[in-house]
């Protein structure tokens, strides 16, 4: 990419952009046809090709109306996060142990304290318990504290935006997130048994199955492939499958977000602590760690350099609301809350002359009906990173077209790495936001938003693609 490191002050860069938005040259004919032949009205789009090595548009529409970004608005987040944390930043799980520890017994109480990681995968969470284990911990009788306060949010209700509670993209932040809160399961009729296994991975130890499937002879059709999953809304530890399943039927695997974060990281903790060949004959306790708790071991997450990774390429909304929590923890203290997050961004907006005045992040992830910024806000942040120190580390967190993450099979007919962008769907919307390097070798921002029902059904992207095929081919 044909950078200019340093070539405006970013209050400059900032400045230049927002008194351009109202002196647009043109909308490209060949976007506004896409924009026609998709029966969107144009007050519904919004876009903005913008030169970074000027800080002016070159090519614009409506670009000074606040819009819904959905997920597109993670370009913010993140880039914040990079500016204000560095991209060696690392959170810190604890364990800490109160009463007395001799020849690998622990006479007292375990306390788990979360710091924040926003990718404590399974694997990670059992070279975790693997550390305590090879520390010389080998028993523990007495409870296992969690604590996960360094974090707050209002939000109880995962279903709250959709009605969707254990889908994977509603999981809400936690300090002590595990997996996602992720539950795989297997289910197969056993011809063997004559009955119908289902397989939980990972199976926390406080998780109740209740299996009430029916194996059923014959063909894999009608009540003999008809298998219900459900959560008891009185325990939500408890699921349950009813139904039937025939042995011709194919093996059937789904993912679903379970229990509440406290219980799903005590649940996990303890199965993966029995199966280390670990004692413990306590129950959980929910709580901050006590006065007289002693530090045992400090076990650190991912550098933030491969977390905004992460969450960019793959569009991981909780990654991103992790993000936002803890730059209000380390700008305002504990606990972090979106709050203390939104109004650290908005003092670092100002510091670096981003005219975010349209702004509102709300979580920080786009999922959100609160969210909204105009198109030459988003450019105006994307125009910052490009000239910012980490730069390389922001960039790179981009996906590119037609090669991985959310743009694996987008927009594959593009020269290879010459488009890099933040993908964003919700009901309603669809939006684009990153750097697009033309045939000219000249790096342009581009951003691109539509805010109208048709888009749910594919009327956006047709004018993103155009939008990037007109960057290549005349700039």
């Amino acid at each position: 990419m044909n950078r200019r490191a340093g070539a405006l002050p970013a209050v400059l860069l900032g400045m230049a952009n927002f008194a351009m938005a109202q002196s647009v040259p043109f909308a490209p004919p060949a976007v506004m046809q896409s924009v026609a032949a998709q029966r969107l009205p144009p007050a519904a789009v919004s876009f903005v090709v913008l030169d970074p090595e000027t800080a002016r548009p070159v090519a614009g529409l409506n670009l000074a109306i606040p819009r819904s970004p959905a997920s597109t608005v993670k370009v913010l987040t993140t880039y914040a996060s990079l500016d204000m944390l560095g991209p060696a930043y690392t959170w810190r799980t604890r364990a800490l142990i109160r009463g007395e520890l001799v020849n690998g017994t622990l006479q007292g109480d375990l306390i788990l304290q979360g710091g924040g990681d926003p990718f404590m995968t399974l694997e990670r969470w059992w070279s975790f318990a693997r550390a305590l284990h090879t520390k010389g911990l080998r028993g523990i009788h007495g409870n296992i504290i969690i604590d996960n306060g360094n974090f707050h949010i209002e939000e109880t209700d995962r279903g709250a935006f959709d009605g969707k509670p254990n889908r994977n993209y509603n999981v809400l932040p936690d300090a002590l997130m595990v997996n996602f809160q992720n539950v795989e399961f297997r289910l197969l009729a056993n011809p063997a048994t004559r009955k119908v296994d289902i397989i939980a991975d990972p199976l926390p130890a406080n998780l109740v199955i209740d299996n009430r499937v029916r194996f059923s002879t014959g063909r894999c059709r009608g009540p003999s492939r008809r298998v219900d999953f459900g959560v008891d809304p009185q325990d939500a530890n408890r699921v349950s499958f009813i139904g039937a399943l025939s042995p011709e039927c194919a093996p059937r695997s789904f993912g679903r977000v379970l229990m509440n974060p406290p219980d799903y990281a005590y649940g996990t903790f303890v199965s993966i602590w029995r199966e280390l060949g670990g004692e413990f004959d306590g129950r959980m306790v929910l709580g901050g760690a006590p006065a007289d708790a002693r530090p045992f071991l400090a076990f650190d997450s991912l550098s933030l350099a491969e977390i905004v990774r992460l969450t960019n390429k793959f569009s991981s909304n909780l990654m991103a609301r992790h993000l936002l929590l803890t730059l209000g923890m380390e700008k305002f203290g504990v606990p972090g809350t979106p709050q203390k997050g939104a109004q650290a961004i908005e003092e670092w907006s100002r510091q670096r002359g981003l005219p975010l005045t349209d702004l509102d992040i709300d979580n920080g992830s786009g999922l959100s009906r609160v969210t909204h910024v105009t198109v030459i806000e988003l450019a105006s942040v994307l125009n910052s990173a490009y000239h910012s120190r980490y730069a390389p580390e922001f960039l790179s967190s981009l996906p590119l077209a037609g090669l991985d993450g959310t743009l694996r099979s987008r927009l594959r007919e593009t020269p290879a790495g010459a488009v890099r962008l933040k993908t964003g769907h919700l009901d309603g919307v669809s939006g684009v936001a990153g750097f697009v390097t033309a045939n000219s070798g000249r790096t342009y921002v581009v951003v691109s938003l539509v805010n109208h029902p048709r888009t749910d059904f594919g009327a956006g992207e047709p004018v993103h693609a155009a939008l990037v095929d007109w960057v290549l081919g005349n700039l």
